[in-house]
């Protein structure tokens, strides 16, 4: 029988799992980011932290009696949310620049599509590389990126606030530790002098809403689907494509980028937003046992 002790010891065992999953997690973020350095280097992508992560979401997993299918990892179906959700990713960023290409015409800018590898930087892309080991690690490297922070994030830790919160309480807990969870790279540009402490703060403010917003999208894909497969086919789009393909202008490259970012996910999160509603998802489990 549960009593409201137990409820209250599980309750905390859950946050504390959350909070401890979270900060191991972030501190093999910041020994990457503040000492290796690894997306400054040939790699392009800080990628050691994310192996680390997928291995302590796993890890997690196994402590906490849990199968990966359980948070999220299941076989079946995987196709079809892999195909949704690069339908999804393609079609709002056919959008976004389409609409980018549009604005830089009219201002006659003579804006021009271009397909080379870049590493994204919150200053701007960075690089030009052309050469087809650099695609593999761009594609590679994202693909670690997304099983990272859609297990650790939309998986584990959706599943674990859902045990003692209700989903949008559990989607707030998610997002916003999504949301602070990419605060690092501002902060890596101040302590390196390359932005002031002004444009740190307004840099995080931005990326903190940016994220928190695209990390509920992918926490609905997740409810919607009772898997990982959706959000995470569509944050692999959404990152690779800002990666190989840019926007040069006789005005400079990729100018437009945040804006063409923003435009893509709003329209993607509106779209599904409708969805998710029109379909009465949020009556569902998130992870049942036989989707």
């Amino acid at each position: 029988m549960n009593t409201p002790t137990n409820k209250n010891k599980n309750g905390i065992k859950i946050i504390l799992s959350i909070i401890t999953v979270y900060a191991v997690c972030l501190l093999f973020r910041c020994l990457e980011y503040f000492l290796i350095r690894t997306d400054q280097t040939f790699f392009g992508e800080a990628f050691i932290h994310k192996l680390l992560g997928i291995a302590v979401c796993f890890i997690s997993l196994f402590f906490l009696h849990m199968k990966p299918s359980e948070a999220g990892f299941r076989v079946r179906r995987a196709p079809k949310y892999l195909l949704y959700g690069a339908i999804l990713g393609i079609s709002v960023y056919i959008l976004a620049y389409g609409i980018e290409l549009i604005i830089l015409a009219a201002t006659g800018k003579s804006p021009s599509l271009q397909f080379y590898v870049t590493s994204y930087s919150v200053d701007g892309n960075m690089g030009n590389q052309t050469g087809f080991w650099f695609f593999v690690l761009c594609i590679v490297g994202n693909i670690i990126n997304v099983v990272m922070e859609e297990g650790v994030f939309r998986g584990l830790f959706l599943k674990l606030a859902e045990k003692k919160y209700n989903f949008l309480i559990a989607v707030i807990i998610s997002s916003v530790l999504f949301g602070l969870w990419h605060l690092i790279a501002p902060i890596r540009s101040y302590t390196d002098g390359e932005r002031s402490l002004g444009g740190m703060f307004m840099m995080m403010l931005m990326l903190f809403f940016a994220t928190g917003i695209t990390g509920a999208k992918f926490c609905l894909l997740t409810k919607m689907t009772g898997s990982l497969w959706l959000p995470m086919t569509d944050h692999f789009i959404n990152n690779t494509i800002v990666n190989i393909l840019h926007i040069s202008s006789t005005s400079g490259i990729d100018e437009l980028q945040t804006v063409r970012v923003a435009i893509a996910q709003i329209i993607s999160f509106i779209i599904v937003l409708i969805i998710f509603i029109k379909g009465k998802y949020y009556k569902k489990p998130t992870f049942e046992i036989n989707t």
